[in-house]
């Protein structure tokens, strides 16, 4: 592992957990837009029918998958402004 593989490990720990939160907040707000109910159904939960809960997981991944995304290339960008040294 070179060295700034090791420099940028804690920017993208931190990252990853931000992206995290963002990503919940995000989910959560999307699903009141779209189904008008204050949070997504869960999969065990015995009301729910399959098509609500794939269609609310597919949802939350792809939010997911967008905001860390975003978040790691911020990050990397981040990372090479105050090194000049891209991480990867």
């Amino acid at each position: 592992m070179n060295a700034n593989k090791i420099m940028y490990k804690p920017v993208g720990l931190i990252g990853g957990a931000l992206a995290g939160v963002l990503a919940g907040i995000a989910f959560k707000q999307v699903w009141k837009l779209a189904s008008g109910e204050p949070d997504a159904p869960k999969p065990t939960d015995e009301r729910s029918h399959w098509p609500e809960i794939l269609l609310a997981a597919a949802l939350q991944g792809a939010i997911f998958a967008v905001v860390k995304a975003a978040v790691d290339r911020g990050g990397a960008q981040s990372f090479r402004r105050l090194t000049g040294k891209w991480p990867g």
